[in-house]
């Protein structure tokens, strides 16, 4: 039988961000939630599919990142991801603190936890604190 429980999440969350899109002026808090979430359940993923953890880690970046690509461009917004936030470095900081913790031995349930928190708090203070990567290419001023 088909579960059509995430079908319905998404659907019901969909029409909520519509619905609420003049509300919801700074989705910063949000967002850092899902991009947690997003980059969990992308990492459970490769672990179920016995993928290498290094690949675990980039599906669980794709998966939280093209989440938030899908919400901004419904939105009507340039995607955070082309914009000069941390936001896929995120994902990865969290996916490697995963696998460190795995390797250390504890249980599953708590490290899927401390994860999703790592991914949120980095995300919350990147962007409380203006935290941005270096640019390569400078823009000439005129």
């Amino acid at each position: 039988m088909l579960d059509l429980s995430s079908a319905v999440v998404v659907l019901i969350s969909t029409m909520a961000v519509l619905f609420f899109k003049s509300v919801i002026k700074d989705y910063h808090n949000f967002d850092s939630i899902g991009l947690g979430f997003f980059t969990v359940v992308g990492i459970q993923t490769g672990i179920a599919l016995d993928l290498n953890p290094i690949i675990s880690i980039s599906l669980g970046t794709i998966t939280a990142c093209f989440s938030g690509v899908i919400r901004d461009v419904s939105l009507s917004n340039i995607p955070l991801i082309f914009q000069k936030e941390i936001y896929a470095t995120t994902c990865i900081f969290g996916g490697v603190i995963f696998f460190l913790l795995l390797k250390l031995g504890l249980p599953k349930m708590p490290v899927e936890v401390i994860c999703l928190v790592s991914i949120v708090l980095f995300r919350l203070l990147s962007v409380r604190y203006h935290w941005h990567l270096p640019t390569i290419n400078k823009p000439e001023k005129p």
